[in-house]
């Protein structure tokens, strides 16, 4: 079990995590990957999770799975993840403090909305079909962050 740190010093990480991930940019991916996303193939040893924001608030939100920054949130974007099988936890930074378990399966395809409002994630699991449906008609993929990858400030 990883233990989060509390205490004065975290409320000052935790600021400076929430300005730095307010202000990264998130690289689109190219055209190509986008349209290979699109596929929705699925790997026999991994889960696929996708993870799309559809509201058009301005604000971004970092998105971490199990503390792993995998990048800022845009409305009308996607992120896809392949993750082990097994639990997994979906959440924002700072004073956001929404966030999702899943219990993932090896060769499955998992499809989670989020909103973001006055600063908070919802995490929203949603069917197969509608988020197909949904990442194949509105949005476009977004790199993952490398796990010691910095993120660029504008």
């Amino acid at each position: 079990m990883v233990r989060r740190p509390r205490g004065p010093g975290f409320a000052v990480l935790s600021g400076l995590l929430a300005l730095l991930a307010a202000c990264a940019s998130t690289p689109q991916a190219t055209h190509e990957r986008d349209r290979e996303a699109k596929q929705f193939g699925t790997h026999p040893a991994s889960a696929t999770l996708y993870v799309y924001r559809l509201d058009s608030g301005a604000e971004d939100s970092a998105l971490w799975i199990n503390e792993r920054l995998i990048g800022a949130t845009l409305p009308y974007t996607y992120f896809r993840v392949h993750l082990d099988p097994g639990r997994h936890t979906l959440s924002g930074v700072g004073a956001d403090n929404g966030r999702l378990t899943l219990d993932v399966r090896a060769g499955a395809l998992y499809f989670v909305a989020l909103t973001v409002q006055a600063g908070q994630s919802f995490y929203q699991p949603v069917p197969q079909r509608v988020g197909r449906e949904v990442v194949a008609k509105c949005c476009h993929l977004l790199e993952n962050w490398a796990p010691a990858q910095r993120p660029l400030l504008w």
